[in-house]
């Protein structure tokens, strides 16, 4: 059984998340306060963090500079939980160390699959590089190699279909251009070469992802890519348990 700890002062949510998580089979223990979060990380085996933003005591993005910087907790996956609509919570959590996000008002649904997601990484557990990736409205077909967005096929060049391949293979983690050099060019980034900061604006072409606000394809300042995962669901589905305020 796998040990949450939530960090959300809003008791409503927190009440309802614990409730729900707990009847996916995790053991969740939950904290009002950021300033306490060390404290119960040193008590007890935490595989996850779910961390809100704004928090009485120490805020969200303290507490996960603090978790990154102490080593019985560096490596625990962090989820982080922001009320805002914009960009700002977002990158500065991931800029801070959060593994991934997730936009109040909370879906049931999506939050198990982030989670999920988290941890199987987190495991290490190998993909297996022939199934289909399915986000919403857009399937990737890895051994037809063949995209599928809104039910009609995109035509990619190779070397775009690899990058996006590779993006949709770590969805909601940020992955460097070290990294993506790596796996697609057999070698290492030399700090100069752009080719895939231009490939992502082509993607972003492709798949309507507006450049000034994307909510697809996001870059992240000083750390690399990050394909967002859940921006790609039919909005008209899945709606939010509860409507949240901070």
């Amino acid at each position: 059984m796998y040990n949450i700890l939530l960090v959300e002062d809003d008791i409503s949510l927190a009440d309802w998340v614990c409730e729900y998580l707990t009847e996916q089979g995790f053991n969740v223990t939950h904290v009002a306060r950021g300033d306490l979060v060390l404290d119960v990380i040193k008590k007890n085996t935490t595989d996850i963090v779910l961390l809100d933003v704004m928090l009485p005591g120490l805020n969200g993005i303290e507490v996960c500079r603090l978790i990154r910087q102490h080593e019985q907790s560096k490596q625990v996956p962090i989820i982080m939980l922001t009320a805002r609509a914009d960009e700002f919570d977002e990158v500065i959590g991931l800029e801070a160390g959060a593994d991934d996000y997730v936009i109040k008002p909370v879906r049931p649904r999506a939050l198990l699959a982030r989670i999920n997601r988290q941890l199987s990484h987190n495991d290490k557990v190998e993909p297996d590089l022939n199934a289909p990736l399915v986000f919403g409205q857009l399937t990737i077909n890895q051994e037809a190699k063949r995209v599928l967005y809104q039910g009609k096929e995109v035509e990619l060049s190779t070397s775009l279909f690899a990058f996006l391949t590779y993006l949709a293979q770590h969805a909601g983690n940020v992955v460097d251009r070290d990294s993506v050099f790596k796996a697609l060019k057999k070698r290492e980034y030399d700090g100069q070469d752009r080719r895939f900061d231009v490939m992502l604006s082509t993607l972003r072409k492709l798949f309507n992802d507006d450049p000034q606000k994307p909510q697809k394809f996001k870059t992240i300042w000083g750390k690399g890519y990050l394909f967002v995962s859940d921006a790609w669901q039919d909005n008209s589905q899945d709606k939010p348990v509860c409507d949240i305020e901070e």
